[in-house]
């Protein structure tokens, strides 16, 4: 009997917990799946997309080190001499905290500014808050990774 009350006891303690980590996989899954729209949004200059992921005070450093708002990065983006061609995210991990994820891995961006051709390979870090039940990314830092 006192296995059986043990055994009870540990399962409602470990219930909750097995219920908290299928909600932090979502919440991973669900920033993937908004990473990946946000940077099809940037690639197709899809400002209403970008706009209702991004917070209000969003600020995101780019890879020279300079900073943007919301309304600054949504300027660059609509920016028609510029042509992304390809926009690509890969080793994307998500740390869950709370409210809070946050997002590190690659970026590959390949296209055209003023005619003339770029393509660049950064790290990103990208910090999503969950308010009023919506993901929104708060913070973004780009930077280009040292060679050897």
């Amino acid at each position: 009997m006192r296995l059986h009350n043990v055994l009870i006891l540990c399962l409602i303690t470990l219930a909750p917990m097995a219920s908290f980590a299928q909600q932090h996989a979502s919440d991973g899954a669900n920033i993937i799946a908004l990473e990946k729209k946000w940077t099809d949004a940037y690639r197709r200059r899809d400002i209403s997309i970008l706009s209702s992921l991004l917070m209000d005070d969003f600020v995101i450093t780019v890879e020279d080190g300079k900073t943007y708002g919301k309304e600054g990065y949504i300027s660059h983006t609509a920016d028609t001499s510029v042509r992304v061609q390809v926009a690509e995210m890969s080793d994307l991990k998500v740390r869950m905290h709370g409210n809070t994820a946050v997002v590190t891995g690659a970026y590959y961006e390949k296209g055209e500014s003023k005619g003339k051709s770029y393509e660049y390979r950064d790290r990103l870090t990208d910090v999503w808050m969950r308010t009023d039940n919506t993901w929104r990314v708060v913070a973004s830092h780009y930077s280009v990774p040292f060679s050897d």
